[in-house]
């Protein structure tokens, strides 16, 4: 219960920190809605889909191998 809890409140304080939607100070909330596109696509691109992004979508390489291997008999 409580590991459920501490990852519910990183999220959330992740996203009032990183979010560029959330907006704390009030007069950043008078500004209504930005079309700011640079901290958008900064926010959507992070660092880890870029990792990711030209490997194989395997969570275990190795055993995926392991069974689909044709030579193997």
């Amino acid at each position: 219960m409580g590991f459920a809890v501490s990852i519910c409140g990183v999220q959330s304080i992740h996203s009032l920190c990183y979010n560029p939607e959330v907006r704390l100070k009030k007069k950043d909330r008078l500004a209504g809605v930005l079309e700011n596109e640079a901290e958008g696509k900064k926010y959507a691109e992070h660092a880890v889909r870029k990792f990711v992004r030209n490997r194989a979508p395997e969570i275990m390489p190795s055993i995926n191998f392991f069974f689909a291997d044709p030579t193997r008999n």
